[in-house]
């Protein structure tokens, strides 16, 4: 495991490694290698694992007087991350969300595309005032996209959050820098807004987007990655899955992601390198294969 590394300054909305440089009656004092310190409060120490001279990994952002404030619980997303969370607060100037941290994210009425409602959730980035240091978040995510698609190459895995149903499928931010889609024809799993997932380039667009499949690209990859899947659920049941060909084609997306063309296929490949063996009712490991 590498040694961690000493953040060199302080940054708001991130995580920092900082080092334990003071104990003080509210809380430790944490610094950065340029020396500016932020109070981790009480209820955040662990007297046994923080030691003075430690480096320990914390979420700066500012408390309800705009002061840097350090914790150990991570939010829902970072800084230039996207989120799916709940209105908890509605005023005349913004909206406030919980976004997993003891003080609401402000969402200012000037980045809101609509009128928020209290206990609804809505997709959102969080930003940074650079002025003030205080973090936001807006739901006017368009103009944050990348446009610089360098780099990128179909098959390449990315990490990606669901960001809103079109008619052809589901918009998509990867990597947080992104704009991408899924379209419904190749969709074998439940997907909704908010969902973040694992997904795969099909195609770079010369529009600066990105269309993109759940499963690797490739035939290869797709059987890979479908027997894999097959094999592990079958461990996880215990070696036994009430599942044959002639399994229910929703069931069978539902539980698996795949067709039914494609898990049949699956199957046979299992059955005919011994891995697995098919029963009138179920699918068992193959016990001489797995001793």
């Amino acid at each position: 495991m590498p040694n961690k590394l000493q953040n060199t300054h302080i940054k708001i909305g991130e995580v920092n490694t900082l080092k334990v440089e003071r104990d003080t009656d509210f809380g430790l004092y944490l610094a950065a290698q340029d020396f500016h310190e932020v109070l981790l409060p009480n209820i955040y120490v662990m007297e046994d694992e923080m030691p003075l001279g430690a480096l320990i990994d914390v979420f700066v952002y500012t408390d309800s007087e705009d002061r840097p404030v350090a914790t150990t619980k991570m939010p829902y997303a970072k800084l230039g991350e996207y989120g799916y969370f709940t209105v908890v607060d509605y005023k005349s100037y913004g909206a406030f969300v919980n976004w997993g941290l003891p003080k609401d994210l402000f969402v200012p009425l000037s980045q809101q595309k609509e009128y928020f409602n209290i206990g609804k959730k809505y997709i959102l980035r969080i930003c940074l005032d650079e002025q003030t240091g205080r973090l936001y978040g807006t739901q006017k995510i368009g103009k944050y996209f990348n446009r610089d698609m360098k780099g990128l190459h179909p098959n390449k895995e990315m990490e990606i959050v669901v960001i809103a149903k079109t008619p052809l499928g589901y918009k998509v931010a990867a990597d947080s820098q992104y704009e991408g889609m899924l379209f419904d024809n190749e969709i074998f799993e439940e997907v909704k807004i908010g969902d973040r997932k694992k997904a795969y380039i099909k195609t770079v667009r010369k529009d600066y987007k990105l269309d993109l499949s759940l499963q690797p690209i490739g035939k290869k990859a797709k059987a890979e990655e479908a027997q894999d899947k097959v094999l592990r659920l079958l461990k996880e049941q215990g070696g036994q899955l009430s599942f044959t060909y002639k399994s229910d084609a929703e069931e069978i997306q539902k539980v698996f992601g795949l067709s039914k063309k494609n898990f049949k296929h699956t199957l046979t490949i299992l059955i005919e390198t011994k891995q697995i063996v098919l029963h009138e009712d179920c699918i068992t490991f193959n016990s001489a294969s797995f001793v």
